[in-house]
């Protein structure tokens, strides 16, 4: 299908896509809330059925629900699958101090950009696939715990992925391109028992876990390797009472991430390495990598080839990117599905009081989407 008739119905939707957008944005929908990410997917939900969506809820006890949205699925084609979620980082009552608005040919807003736009984009792309009777088997899979490590809906995912012709993933944009690698991800938590006493008194009966947390972070900073492109961050230390109290317990939170899944085992190693200086504390280590690197295969560069010419029809130039963040992307690309990330909206401020999307690119991203879901055997 020609992409650039695909742009001229994609800017017929442009005040639908921001009525849908603003409507989701009005929904808070903090991961931790499920009646908040419930009533998110509701919305999504019903839009999805007015498009004919055959709707299958995965019912979640502790986190909100996850949705799954087959369209033309009577193909005997393989379906693409489009990753979404609707959970954002920001808790009820946001709204409040960073409300919905349009200023500077941007839309603000809590999750706008990440990746509330995403999800209308997906939603407009297949309703032009309805309109101009284009077959194309979609799952559309909506998450509401992405944010959080995606404990509930990896598996759902995954399943989904391996019965998929390739995966498109709804996150933003990085700066305005594509992405075709990001990081894995892993957390490890570090805890040290010590043996308490008085620091007056008895200062010479006490072994610090503070001082031993020291050493252990200094060495865990060293696993940092640049030519691995390997990242070790002790993000969060805390540990001890009182400042007259030799203190017997401290521990830390560790960021890991890692360019490469043989790197998975080699961190693992590392932190499992670790031995205690003073043989009067103990170590205790605990996590792991929890998100697997999403590398740079030949399925993911097909695709953006492809991408990358049909931009180029459309009217702009399409770059591809790295990052050092992760998404569920990162799940389906380790198991071999070509997969493609980024395909979202062009914005600022994921996560940030500034969050906002570009306006400009909505339409024109909108229409590659599309164009990739035609296009894509």
């Amino acid at each position: 299908m020609d992409p650039k008739a695909i742009l001229r119905h994609v800017e017929s939707k442009h005040e639908w896509i921001r009525a849908t957008l603003h409507e989701l944005v009005s929904q808070e929908s903090p991961s931790d809330d499920k009646p908040a990410v419930d009533a998110a997917m509701a919305i999504a939900e019903r839009y999805a059925l007015a498009l004919g969506a055959k709707a299958k809820i995965h019912k979640q006890k502790d986190f909100g629900n996850v949705l799954e949205l087959r369209f033309g699925h009577r193909s005997s084609r393989k379906p693409i699958l489009l990753l979404g979620h609707l959970d954002t980082v920001w808790p009820i009552g946001t709204l409040k101090n960073m409300p919905w608005r349009e200023a500077d040919g941007r839309y603000f807003g809590p999750g706008v950009l990440d990746m509330k736009a995403g999800v209308v984009m997906a939603l407009a792309s297949i309703s032009t696939l309805r309109e101009l009777k284009l077959a194309r088997p979609v799952t559309l899979l909506i998450n509401s715990d992405e944010e959080v490590g995606s404990p509930v809906s990896r598996g759902i995912t995954e399943k989904i992925a391996l019965g998929s012709e390739a995966v498109f993933v709804l996150e933003p944009a990085q700066g305005l391109a594509y992405k075709t690698a990001r990081k894995g991800v892993g957390h490890y938590f570090v805890e040290v028992t010590g043996v308490g006493a008085h620091s007056g008194v008895d200062f010479e009966k006490g072994h610090s876990a503070v001082l031993e947390l020291a050493k252990q972070v200094q060495t865990i900073a060293n696993f940092t390797n640049p030519a691995r492109k390997l990242t070790v961050n002790c993000g969060v230390i805390a540990g001890g009472t009182r400042s007259n109290i030799v203190p017997s317990e401290a521990h830390c939170e560790v960021d890991v991430r890692i360019a490469r899944l043989a790197d998975a085992a080699y961190v693992e190693r590392l932190f499992r390495r670790l031995k205690p200086s003073d043989p009067h504390c103990k170590l205790t280590i605990t996590g792991g990598i929890n998100r697997p690197p999403m590398e740079r295969s030949a399925g993911t560069i097909a695709l953006f080839k492809k991408a990358r010419g049909l931009a180029s029809e459309i009217g702009f130039r399409l770059e591809e990117a790295a990052t050092g963040g992760g998404s569920d992307g990162n799940f389906t690309a380790a198991l071999g599905v070509p997969t493609l990330d980024g395909m979202g909206a062009v914005g600022d401020g994921a996560h940030a009081p500034h969050e906002s999307v570009l306006i400009e690119h909505l339409v024109p991203r909108t229409a590659l989407l599309a164009s990739m879901l035609a296009n894509t055997p």
